[in-house]
């Protein structure tokens, strides 16, 4: 009995136990995986989809691919995995993790022997982090060594690797590492180090990153070359222990030097001007903000001009072209292509850094270069009352008391005079007849639409100003026969994957007709060549105009001076002035300066392009030429003859002495008790004979008549015509 209660109870014992082994294994099973449950949740938790899409560093270049700016929080160029060669993936997966290809994310035997390490000196001294990992840790979690963040690593990990590929993965990864010197990802790596793309590399020079990847100031091929060769031969080692590369290529590359090619960039500040316009406008007209900028890796493709950007910085650090009463004096030039507004250079100051105010964009009184765009040009688009040879008053007159700068007057001078010599009161008047809103409408079609109301706008006389971007888009219309296009700084948009998201179009809008715009150009071309902008030495075709203000504090000084023109190439604004006004800032020579300094810039690019800059202007075939203004000379040496023959048999001879200009008209006044008679008229000649002279009045005077202007000038002395001169 006794034996059988025995096996009954050991058989009971068994079955307990084996109950409790199963219950235990279950629970195991169970607390494994709410675990791995837990880890794959955990894994959704710390990942955040949107750390995936890296900063990329967006570049600015020009059209013929030269570089200019760049705009980043950190300095990464983006490369795919097809772009990268397999020995630089090789190198870092020998050296940073060789089971990367075999585990999940999370290498179990890495981590037990660093657990075992860890317990042995009581700390956290040895990582055991995969390529996963560290692309993990890099991207969603901070840099510190405690468990809880080794935990959170690793459920991070463990997402990345079901939810990508490995190759996805180590593209992350080479793009997201960081190499020190400010460079992120191998492409920026490799372009700096050896001035090359990453698709270049050599297996030695990608060994060299890859050995980086542990300490990237600690192994610096620049600071520290020697600990740099040492890890790089570690690497090459590696590489061979991986199955990677053959003994004999290990041994040959290891004899390599490091082979650095190093890009050093020297500094050029006269390109921070021109990169602030490109963000604003950016900005401005495609909702790219200076963050977007900074992380989304484009490629903006700019208009800039390197050669002319670089003459214009160079030219304004001559002081001689900034007269002042005391230091800092300032200034702002911007040139854009005729013809497509496209923005070739631009300077928002003297020695102006990103950050700094930009003035080619701040707002400024115009001065007299106002008159063309707001007086002159809308009023001959009523061909029917104006011309370039109409008379305007040029006196004191009317409610707006206006005093010409010379304080001289005509009384009466053509719109061509007026415009060449900036007539105060001209200007006025004929806004006065072309009406304040019209001229407005045109200033609004030119892109400068203002606020003001009163006659001041023909002077330049305005409550905010214009900008010099403003002012040399509206003289584009001038050389651009009357159309005026859009500034441009930006070309071209490529996204992150190198797909164009903006391409400039050239949409002229026509402002002015083809007629008008010549007739300007012809002005303003003689405006330079013997009107008020004569100052500075340019001998090829130029037209444009000049304006200053008065200072308003300052009596007799000038607070800015301005000069806007254009070649056939080019059109260009230029300002300067103080940022602030007061008694001790005022400018001490007025508008011959920015005259004077843009003929300097015409010059240097003239002479850096090889002579390129057009000799003269070419008349469009649509219009008609402008004939030169026609200027009545006062007529001496009036002499008076009798002479024989002919079918009068006595004759009446005058003789006198003018211009030369064959176009002038004389004509020939009776002199009369009461109302003088005109008796007859020459064109171009200097002579004129009286039929039957015998029996008539002989006294005689000549005057010279301007067939363009239909005015006759001041009447010559009266002779008379007598024996004694025969």
């Amino acid at each position: 009995m006794r034996k059988k209660e025995n096996k009954g109870r050991k058989r009971t014992t068994v079955s307990r136990k084996l109950k409790l082994f199963l219950w235990m294994a279950g629970f195991l099973i169970i607390i494994g995986l709410l675990g791995y449950g837990a880890v794959l949740y955990g894994g959704n938790l710390v990942v955040d989809d949107e750390d995936l899409i890296l900063d990329a560093a967006t570049t600015i270049e020009t059209r013929e691919g030269e570089i200019i700016g760049k705009l980043y929080n950190e300095n990464r160029e983006l490369v795919s995995i097809e772009q990268i060669p397999d020995h630089l993936e090789q190198a870092f997966v020998a050296i940073e993790d060789r089971r990367f290809y075999n585990h999940e994310g999370v290498d179990l035997k890495s981590i037990t022997r660093a657990v075992y390490r860890d317990i042995i000196a009581m700390s956290k001294v040895e990582g055991a982090s995969t390529i996963t990992q560290q692309l993990s840790k890099n991207l969603f979690l901070y840099n510190d060594k405690t468990w809880t963040r080794k935990i959170k690593e690793a459920m991070a990990a463990i997402y990345l690797e079901r939810n990508y590929s490995k190759a996805e993965i180590l593209e992350l990864y080479l793009n997201e590492i960081y190499f020190g010197e400010g460079l992120y990802g191998v492409e920026t790596a490799s372009n700096y180090f050896f001035s090359k793309p990453v698709e270049e590399l050599s297996i030695s020079e990608s060994a060299m990153l890859a050995g980086l990847a542990k300490a990237p100031n600690g192994y610096s091929a620049i600071d520290h070359p020697e600990k740099a060769l040492e890890r790089r031969n570690i690497v090459l080692q590696a590489m061979e222990d991986a199955g990677y590369i053959s003994a004999e290529t290990r041994k040959s590359e290891q004899e390599k030097t490091l082979g650095l090619v190093l890009q050093e960039k020297e500094p050029t500040p006269w390109t921070d001007s021109y990169i602030d316009l490109v963000m604003k406008e950016a900005a401005d007209k495609h909702q790219l903000s200076v963050d977007a900028l900074k992380k989304g890796g484009y490629r903006i493709v700019v208009n800039m001009d390197p050669a002319i950007q670089q003459i214009a910085y160079e030219q304004f650090q001559n002081d001689g072209f900034f007269p002042g009463s005391t230091e800092g004096v300032e200034g702002a030039f911007v040139m854009m292509e005729e013809g497509t507004g496209n923005i070739v250079s631009a300077i928002g100051g003297r020695n102006y850094q990103l950050g700094d105010l930009n003035r080619v964009t701040v707002q400024r009184q115009p001065g007299s270069t106002f008159k063309p765009v707001a007086v002159y040009g809308p009023a001959m688009m009523q061909e029917e009352k104006f011309n370039p040879f109409t008379l305007l008053p040029d006196q004191q007159i009317g409610e707006y008391s206006v005093s010409n700068a010379d304080g001289e007057y005509a009384n009466t001078v053509t719109i061509y005079e007026a415009l060449m010599t900036s007539k105060n009161t001209s200007a006025v008047w004929l806004l006065e007849q072309i009406g304040i809103d019209y001229s407005k409408e045109y200033l609004k079609r030119l892109g400068m639409p203002i606020e003001d109301e009163g006659p001041a706008i023909a002077l330049g006389g305005l409550t905010h100003g214009v900008t010099p971007l403003q002012m040399a888009q509206s003289y584009q219309s001038f050389a651009s026969e009357g159309n005026v296009m859009d500034s441009s700084t930006i070309n071209q948009i490529f996204d992150r994957d190198n797909q164009m998201d903006y391409e400039a179009e050239i949409s002229p809008k026509q402002v002015f007709n083809p007629q008008v715009a010549w007739n300007m150009t012809e002005m303003l071309a003689e405006t330079v060549t013997s009107g008020t902008a004569t100052s500075g030495e340019y001998s090829k075709a130029l037209a444009g105009k000049t304006g200053s203000t008065q200072h308003p504090r300052v009596e007799g000084q000038t607070k800015d001076a301005w000069f806007v023109g254009y070649t056939p190439e080019y059109v260009s604004a230029l300002w300067m002035g103080y940022d602030k006004s007061d008694e001790d800032h005022y400018l001490t020579g007025g508008s011959a300066y920015p005259t004077s300094l843009t003929k300097s810039i015409l010059n240097e690019i003239d002479k850096q392009t090889g002579g390129s800059l057009a000799a003269e202007f070419v008349k469009p075939e649509n219009v008609d030429a402008l004939p030169e203004p026609i200027r009545l000379e006062q007529i001496t040496n009036l002499t008076a003859e009798y002479e024989f023959g002919g079918f009068s048999l006595v004759k009446g001879k005058l003789t006198w002495d003018g211009s030369d200009d064959d176009r002038i008209v004389y004509r020939i006044y009776q002199d009369n008790e009461g109302i003088d008679k005109r008796i007859g008229e020459v064109t171009g000649k200097k002579e004129y004979s009286i039929s039957n002279a015998l029996f008539r009045n002989n006294r005689y005077y000549v005057v010279a008549y301007d067939p363009l202007t239909k005015m006759e000038g001041g009447r010559s002395e009266t002779v008379e015509l007598d024996w004694q001169n025969r």
